[in-house]
């Protein structure tokens, strides 16, 4: 049965204060709520402790891991936003994802969003953040959103940039509910399947 409303989460993936980029996704993601009929919230890292993935479970951390990390779980589609450091993606946003379980993303479909002040890097984040997906079995958008200070007008995305950011999310919104409920064809992702029994001493 295809859903009718679906849970759509958007991650920011920054530690510094909100910005341009918490903006857009922000907009863009109540212009989804209307027009696409799904349920949008916002995670913003800066906004949150998640603490140092060290190997506790989640609900010993005393912070807002958990919380979190079952905001991801209840997701039916994830937006993954980070500004460009060093060429990838945030140190903050892959600490949440080592965190995250692989069943938490496991066939969910997740749309990146990335911003750099020029155009330079603009695969660096969507390379990296492909290969840490991929991990998960995650049902990655086929083209990314890349945004640089050219896409904003007195903060604000101009129209262009919005338009993008429109459609990924109702691409998401439609991957989401396209594959409800089904049981997707391929392997499961390498950290699922059967360990391979041990072979016998002295073979």
């Amino acid at each position: 049965m295809v859903k009718d409303s679906l849970n759509v989460l958007t991650v920011v993936g920054s530690a510094t204060p909100p910005g341009r980029l918490r903006r857009a996704v922000s907009e863009a993601g109540a212009r989804a709520a209307q027009r696409d009929g799904v349920e949008v919230r916002l995670v913003d890292l800066a906004d949150v402790r998640v603490a140092a993935a060290d190997g506790r479970p989640a609900d010993q951390l005393g912070d807002d891991t958990a919380a979190v990390l079952a905001a991801v779980e209840r997701a039916d589609a994830v937006v993954l936003a980070t500004p460009v450091y060093r060429g990838s993606f945030t140190g903050v946003l892959k600490n949440l994802l080592d965190h995250v379980p692989v069943e938490a993303l496991e066939g969910t479909p997740v749309g990146i969003v990335a911003m750099g002040a020029t155009a330079h890097h603009f695969l660096g984040v969507e390379r990296h953040l492909r290969d840490v997906l991929a991990f998960f079995g995650a049902l990655v958008a086929p083209v990314p959103v890349y945004l640089t200070s050219a896409d904003f007008a007195d903060g604000a995305p101009v129209e262009a940039a919005a338009g993008d950011l429109d459609t990924l999310y109702a691409a998401l919104a439609a991957l989401a509910r396209a594959t409800d409920g089904l049981v997707l064809g391929g392997p499961r992702p390498l950290p699922k399947r059967p360990k391979p029994a041990s072979a016998p001493a002295g073979g």
